[in-house]
């Protein structure tokens, strides 16, 4: 399954609950447009959305999200933060199950190791959405598959005010042998190409594809 991702451009399918595309009819155009231009990795959230991706014959990804975020969403783990949101996403077949790998504190004393752990038990793979060098090392240590860069720039470990991916924790990462997907404020192809250069193993697009209210809003401020 590693392998069957390697170098592929993985599309993350999201919505939240109170915007007009969560629908499930539109949740499910929206994968099938991205399956028609090419995708065949998915990164999807909550197991609705797990189940309808599988069905339409792609890897899936698959993550929770809770149905509005914190005001302090930089200080608290809210990505499949604890083993109930793990099982209802291996219930409801993600082939890959991307998780919070910071180092904060997570819900129900649930740690890191009881997240990976129970995701390889289920015969699925490990994925670490992380901020920081450290805690890409750490979750690889700890048995992790593969990290994204997901939450750079997105923590108070890591707050940043660019607008480009974080290349520097890419090469980091690679350079200690790491698998790592790049993730985060990618909005056009070159800077796909330059992950790829710098030894990305995948990158996910998202907001640049099936988010139309902030390529609005970038169009608009622009």
């Amino acid at each position: 399954m590693l392998n069957s991702i390697k170098n592929k451009v993985i599309i993350s399918v999201q919505a939240m609950p109170n915007e007009p595309l969560y629908k499930e009819e539109c949740m499910l155009a929206m994968m099938q447009s991205v399956i028609n231009g090419g995708a065949d990795v998915l990164r999807v959230a909550g197991a609705r959305d797990v189940k309808n991706a599988k069905k339409l014959g792609v890897k899936v990804i698959g993550l929770t999200k809770p149905d509005k975020l914190p005001d302090n969403w930089k200080e608290v783990v809210y990505i499949t933060p604890t083993l109930k949101e793990v099982n209802e996403l291996i219930a409801a077949g993600a082939d890959i199950i991307a998780f919070d790998g910071t180092s904060r504190p997570r819900p129900n004393d649930c740690t890191l190791k009881e997240i990976i752990d129970t995701i390889h038990k289920a015969g699925r793979l490990a994925m670490a959405d992380i901020a920081t060098l450290d805690e890409a090392l750490n979750c690889y240590n700890l048995g992790a598959d593969i990290v994204s860069t997901t939450l750079s720039g997105y923590t108070m470990e890591s707050l940043s005010d660019s607008d480009e991916p974080d290349y520097e924790l890419l090469k980091n990462i690679v350079s200690k042998g790491i698998p790592v997907i790049l993730e985060g404020r990618i909005w056009e192809p070159y800077q796909v190409s330059k992950a790829f250069e710098f030894g990305a193993y995948s990158v996910v697009i998202g907001s640049a594809i099936t988010r139309p209210q902030l390529i609005t809003k970038r169009f608009i401020k622009g």
